[in-house]
Formats: structure tokens, sequence, C-alpha cells
């Protein structure tokens, strides 16, 4: 379970870097819940459902441009998967940069996420 809860999550990154909404939206099951608790900049948000995080993918991606995304450290617990990580983002409508660094919990049942939790810390950069 340790190996393929991480390549799920593995699996949804790589999606989430090509810009893949549907390859993206596969990787979590139907009743799914995404809580994203904000940065000082980003607000937070709760995403339920593949909708939510349709919804919470296209967000992003119509409103910046990521420059960098890093998932940096793996820790797996049967089923729960933390990543650490950091990203640089450019907002679209402003020209801000921004940085953030990360850390996201994802539960895994039957090869899909159900939960995806991240705590954000999010900087402009000068």
């Amino acid at each position: 379970m340790k190996n393929s809860a991480k390549n799920v999550v593995e699996n949804m990154f790589a999606a989430f870097s090509s810009g893949n909404v549907d390859k993206f939206v596969e990787t979590v099951s139907d009743d799914t819940v995404w809580i994203y608790h904000g940065t000082q900049i980003i607000p937070a948000g709760v995403f339920k459902k593949k909708e939510g995080v349709r919804a919470f993918y296209t967000d992003i991606l119509k409103k910046t441009e990521i420059i960098n995304f890093e998932p940096q450290q793996y820790i797996v617990e049967d089923n729960m998967v933390v990543v650490l990580g950091k990203e640089h983002q450019k907002v679209k409508r402003s020209g801000r940069e921004l940085k953030q660094k990360w850390v996201q919990i994802y539960t895994v049942e039957n090869n899909l996420i159900t939960k995806m939790e991240e705590f954000a810390t999010s900087e402009e950069v000068k």
C-alpha cells in the first residue's frame, strides 16, 4: 500500500505539472475533500467531490503561471502520504510573483485520493 499510495500522489503531481485537468481529476475519488488553509496572500478554501477539485485546479491555471513546482520530500505511512514542497508562481492579472512552501497531506483509498489538506506560507518575490 505504501508504494501505491505514493504512486497515486506522484501521478496526480505529474498531471498537475503537465496541465492535464482530466488526468488530474482522475486521481481523486468521487467523494474527495480538499482543504486548503490559505496563506498570507492566497485565501483558504474547501473543495468537494471531483467537480470541486476540477474548479480548484482550473482556477489555479486561470489565475497563475506556475514557474516551478517542486515536491521535495515524501513521508508515507500506510495510506497517508505527506509531501513537503515549494513552488514559484506568477499571478497573471498583476504580474506579481509569489513563492510558497507547503505541506500537503493525502489520504489514498482504492488507488484514489480521498482527502488532501494543505498548509502553506507565501511571500511576494521582490
